[in-house]
């Protein structure tokens, strides 16, 4: 687990070298074990190739980088963890290959130059990585099929760059970095970051989940993303007890892969069915090893969940390390966190999980396995109601369609109106979205923002909806579940636990986060996933029969991963309003308006929402990234 950094540079590069130190700098916290960079001359400029590391599997120097294969002919920067990397090694020896270090970054290198990129489809992993090669001339940059790991790039005055996080591409820079107004007004207004190429700083871009993009140094020429993964949502036929088993197993392998680590692992546990499946997985595969939890809890609010947490913890012998969070905390450790997210993010829920990994850091664990991607991959949150109703219209089951809202809406936190508002923003496309939006109280331009300000330079206004294939019919469930795994959800989700961890300097597995997990979950029958009864991840709830206790699995209610954010954010309303009123110098923020909404809600004349953490998220980072 790494921060890697780098590029190429046309012409004298004399003065590179502290812009490169810099770059690797601000991602210490990413590999404090172990920094190198090397400048390799080449067609009329010089390739970097930057890594910070944080040394999980090989501790020994034989896993240092920059890697070069015996050849000469490739370099490699890698930032993550090949989970199969014994398997692997094993497969090239048999090839003829010989190995000189016990590294997955060793057996990643020699699968590409084994293989090249169809070595992609054996990985079972996280990572993004740049390969220099040295005969074709080119950096080759990939990212995973779910982009667990980070990958910015930009180009300026013919140079590439690229980097794990958006501090080390502004170090690497030469020019003056801006604010993207498309992406602050999508944030600002919408709520949406994360899920799309564009950053939050003008000309820089993350490497989409799933592709690679390849970077020829004689022309300068940077060719077009292309995606090497996406799962497909055909559906295959399958029984649902043969299903069940086979993804028992699959996940009980993924789980022991993801057990593969030289230092102390442990795991954050939430109390939700996610990481209550992974925690207990773990003692099914390994009944002797010492099982170290990490929890955020909510205490004396409706959010907690340390009920569930303590079974857990009770039904493996786990030794429980809980926090509890209090307004001061946050305002104290308000800045750091913004500093380590490099972007403004949702919502204080991602303090709590920050808070968590510390927690993690002091009792020295490294490594920790997490329940990311389950709701992503198996329809959970509220089950995705529109999409279902939507899909069982089209397949012509008009009963099973109305059977299914009032099923629905019999669990908790649900309504059959709820149900039916989420049917129709399916069904509904175009103006007519948008006006159902505005109908429901939301404002595409809401007054503290400046319309006529965004519209001269560019800006699309409106409610952001994906446009769905005509070929998805009947798979809707599936086909949003793709969307969220690869574009609008998850991504952000990642990113935070991406930054929160490496923050104190932890890695955050992912169990649940396979390609082949994904590939198989996603081609079953959707009622596989959400039952006609409305009951989420119905398939998963029966493969851990006998791994996970009764009452877990059958609990009706989501939490999530939430916080108490009025309860937080309201004690420190004066210091929020004296960050609010700093001037940011933004010609589409109508400041004095957004103080008056900021104000009516602290007096509660106006209803308390997330946009008063987004305004004071992305005033606080604009101020911290900018100055």
């Amino acid at each position: 687990m790494c921060g890697i950094a780098g590029g190429w540079f046309p012409g004298d590069q004399s003065r590179l070298v502290p812009r490169v130190e810099a770059a690797l700098h601000a991602m210490r916290l990413r590999g404090p074990d172990d920094q190198g960079y090397e400048f390799i001359t080449h067609s009329s400029g010089t390739v970097v190739l930057g890594h910070t590391r944080l040394s999980i599997i090989d501790l020994s120097p034989a896993g240092h980088q920059p890697m070069y294969s015996r050849c000469g002919r490739y370099g490699l920067v890698f930032n993550g963890e090949i989970y199969n990397y014994r398997e692997l090694r094993a497969e090239l020896i048999r090839e003829g290959r010989t190995f000189h270090s016990d590294s997955d970054s060793e057996v990643l290198l020699t699968a590409w130059q084994h293989w090249g990129a169809a070595c992609l489809m054996r990985l079972i992993g996280m990572f993004a990585f740049v390969v220099f090669d040295r005969e074709a001339g080119s950096l080759t940059c990939v990212r995973d099929g779910f982009g667990i790991k980070p990958f910015f790039f930009s180009q300026e005055s013919g140079s590439f760059l690229f980097a794990s996080e958006l501090n080390a591409i502004k170090s690497l820079k030469n020019q003056k970095i801006t604010l993207d107004w498309q992406r602050a007004y999508d944030y600002l207004v919408h709520g949406d970051y994360d899920s799309a190429s564009r950053s939050f700083v003008s000309g820089v871009y993350h490497l989409l989940p799933g592709h690679m993009i390849t970077f020829d140094l004689a022309s300068g020429h940077l060719g077009e993303p292309v995606v090497w993964w996406r799962p497909d949502i055909a559906e295959t036929e399958i029984s649902f007890k043969d299903a069940t088993e086979v993804l028992r197993q699959k996940f009980l392998d993924s789980i022991r892969l993801h057990l593969r680590s030289d230092v102390e692992l442990g795991a954050a546990l939430s109390g939700g069915i996610d990481s209550s499946a992974v925690v207990c997985a773990m003692r099914y595969i390994e009944p002797d090893m010492p099982i170290k939890t990490f929890s955020y809890i909510a205490r004396d609010s409706h959010l907690s969940e340390e009920v569930w947490v303590d079974r857990v913890n009770a039904h493996v012998g786990a030794i429980s390390h809980k926090l509890v969070v209090s307004p001061e905390e946050l305002g104290r450790d308000l800045d750091d966190m913004i500093l380590a997210q490099g972007e403004p993010f949702g919502s204080t829920s991602i303090y709590a999980q920050y808070r968590v990994f510390k927690l993690a850091k002091e009792h020295g664990v490294t490594v920790t396995l997490d329940g990311q991607g389950a709701d992503e991959m198996l329809a959970g949150y509220s089950g995705y109601p529109g999409q279902r109703i939507r899909s069982l219209l089209e397949l012509g089951q008009y009963g099973e369609a109305w059977e299914f809202l009032g099923n629905w809406a019999q669990w908790p936190g649900r309504s059959r109106i709820e149900g039916l508002k989420r049917a129709i923003g399916e069904l509904a496309g175009g103006d007519l979205y948008q006006a159902l939006r505005r109908l429901n109280g939301g404002r595409d331009t809401p007054r503290w923002m400046h319309a006529s300000a965004l519209r001269d330079e560019g800006v699309k206004l409106g409610f952001p909806k994906a446009v769905r294939s005509s070929e998805d019919a009947g798979r809707r469930v599936v086909a949003e579940l793709r969307n969220a795994l690869t574009s609008k959800g998850l991504p952000s989700l990642l990113r935070h636990a991406d930054r929160n961890s490496m923050r104190f300097s932890v890695e955050s597995r992912v169990p649940f986060l396979t390609q082949d997990m994904a590939s198989f979950l996603l081609s079953l029958p959707e009622e596989y996933l959400i039952s006609q009864s409305g009951e989420t991840k119905h398939i998963f709830r029966a493969a851990m029969r006998g791994i996970v206790p009764d009452e877990i699995l059958d609990r009706r209610d989501k939490v999530g991963f939430e916080t108490p954010e009025r309860e937080w954010l309201l004690p420190m309303a004066d210091v929020l309003r004296g960050w609010l009123k700093e001037d940011l110098n933004l010609p589409f923020l109508n400041q004095p308006e957004l103080l008056k909404d900021f104000d009516q809600i602290v007096a509660g004349k106006k209803p308390f929402s997330w946009q008063i953490w987004r305004w004071v998220n992305f005033s606080r980072w604009h101020r911290q990234f900018f100055a």
